[in-house]
């Protein structure tokens, strides 16, 4: 079975909430975070798979069209792929918060989805992200789970941002 990295999109690879942007609501919007092409590249080396599941209820409340999320994406991953760094693919809750489908993080439905199409060790596997859903969601997948930020007792470990937590997965997975 294959190893894979899940990153959350928002406030992991992409500024959310900044001067610069509120919400990305089309490709133009996206801002990468310091280091991230960087990350995501060491983490290509180790990994098979680097996948991205986000929530996105911007287009179940009408903000975004899901074919403007789709260019979004495929923007992302080939500004990454210019650097080097590989995203897999992107999977997407796409509806309304509170609107009780299975896909949206807390739930694990997108990375539980990756996981047999890919066929994925998910106790080799992380789930990073900057929310406690993030965190809950890579648990209930059977993931271990990195928190960017400042401390969350529910996750493995913390790290400010993805460059820095990068070592510590590889030293984790090689245990």
């Amino acid at each position: 079975m294959k190893k894979a990295v899940f990153l959350d999109r928002d406030g992991v690879i992409n500024e959310v909430l900044t001067n610069r942007v509120k919400f990305v609501n089309e490709p133009s919007q996206l801002y990468f975070l310091p280091g991230v092409a960087e990350a995501i590249k060491q983490l290509n080396q180790w990994f098979d798979y680097i996948f991205v599941v986000t929530n996105q209820g911007g287009v179940g409340l009408g903000y975004m069209k899901e074919s403007t999320l789709k260019s979004i994406h495929d923007h992302m991953i080939a500004e990454l792929a210019k650097e080097g760094a590989v995203v897999d693919e992107v999977a997407y809750c796409p509806h309304k918060p509170k609107s009780g489908c299975d896909c949206r993080k807390p739930h694990s439905k997108l990375i539980e989805n990756l996981a047999m199409k890919y066929d994925v060790n998910l106790s080799a596997s992380y789930m990073v992200g900057d929310t406690d859903t993030d965190i809950i969601a890579g648990k209930r997948a059977g993931t271990k789970t990195v928190f960017l930020g400042t401390t969350d007792p529910l996750a493995d470990a913390v790290y400010p941002d993805l460059l820095h937590a990068v070592p510590w997965i590889i030293d984790d997975m090689e245990k």
